[in-house]
């Protein structure tokens, strides 16, 4: 368990900062050039170009997430992610999948991947929790400003499903499968990488699966490597990355707009601090709530409408407007024109 600290919740704020900073250890792209290169595509050339240095230890969130999108765009192939974390063995993870694979049960390798993901990858949310009668195996970017992330999102839960199955067999399936992000135009790759059905448009990515048996051991279980591994990881890492509370509250809005228009409340809950609190931090640094809400819709919109199999009532739902005549006001406010024609000008500047 996480040890709880003795500071009081104006000590943990306090100590959020105004700049966000977070980055994925290098063995996240093992595997990449070769993927490309199957998909035609010359795979030095765009790494060059998007700023890859192979001698680094670590890359930049944001930089990763877009390389994926651009990945999936180049090749053609709008499963390109899902497929590389399809194909992804745990040990091509790194030192987080060999934490994994050394741990001496399912349990103790479920708990160390959600306790130790965030120095693999930093500013992400890993959680594995009972909900029910069934577990929940969950993953989630915080960062509020890395808006395209679809193809990192069907990445690691593909690549989270191998973890599972290493130890529980490869005919393993969970009961059901999340995504944050809206539905693709074609989903059969997913049911056929995961044999379950796949949901869209929900609060967090996770696999939901019944208890598998926590108790079974690892195939590779070495504690005392293990040990050495997480040990190694956090040396490597650093941090688990700093988050701004403007960023931190986008991210927290983004994940509750399918449910409606998100409450300050519940986002305050979530970050463990009173709404007062919040609100009196975020007027420090000349943001409110609302205007957060705002920004973090229109950014969405403008991205939702750039696809053009997304139906506009769709968008509307998944940013949280009970009407559709609601978001087209929105639009009009934000774009000076309606949807239709947002999403025709976006198409037409390609």
């Amino acid at each position: 368990m996480r040890q709880i600290c003795s500071t009081t919740r104006e000590d943990r704020l306090s100590r959020i900062p105004e700049v966000s900073d977070a980055h994925i250890l290098i063995a996240a792209v093992e595997g990449l050039p070769e993927a490309l290169y199957a998909g035609g595509v010359d795979p030095h050339r765009m790494l060059r170009a998007a700023g890859f240095d192979s001698k680094v230890v670590r890359l930049d969130l944001k930089r990763y997430c877009a390389l994926f999108e651009l990945a999936a765009d180049q090749t053609g192939n709008d499963t390109f992610g899902l497929q590389f974390g399809r194909d992804c063995a745990p040990e091509r993870l790194g030192l987080i999948g060999e934490i994994v694979l050394a741990s001496p049960t399912l349990g103790a390798a479920l708990d160390n991947l959600a306790r130790l993901f965030a120095y693999h990858q930093q500013n992400t949310d890993a959680v594995f929790k009972r909900a029910g009668d069934v577990w929940r195996l969950e993953y989630r970017i915080l960062d509020g400003r890395i808006l395209q992330r679809r193809q990192n999102a069907e990445l690691t839960l593909g690549a989270l499903l191998n973890l599972l199955r290493r130890c529980l067999g490869p005919s393993w399936i969970p009961d059901e499968v999340h995504f944050e992000h809206p539905q693709p135009d074609d989903i059969r790759m997913h049911r056929r990488v995961f044999g379950a059905p796949v949901y869209f448009s929900m609060e967090t990515n996770a696999l939901v699966f019944p208890d598998p048996g926590l108790s079974r051991p690892m195939p590779g279980a070495d504690p005392a490597r293990m040990i050495w591994l997480r040990d190694r990881l956090i040396r490597l890492a650093g941090s688990t990355g700093t988050l701004s509370l403007t960023d931190q509250v986008a991210g927290e809005i983004r994940s509750r707009l399918p449910s409606g228009y998100p409450h300050i409340e519940d986002v305050a809950d979530a970050l463990r601090m009173t709404r007062w609190t919040l609100q009196r931090r975020l007027m420090e640094q000349g943001q409110v709530f609302s205007d957060l809400v705002e920004t973090t819709r229109r950014r969405l919109a403008e991205l939702h409408l750039g696809a053009a199999h997304m139906p506009i009532r769709d968008i509307a739902d998944v940013l949280g407007y009970s009407e559709l005549s609601a978001f087209t006001r929105a639009c009009v406010r934000w774009f000076d024109e309606p949807p239709s024609r947002v999403r025709e000008r976006i198409r037409s500047a390609g």
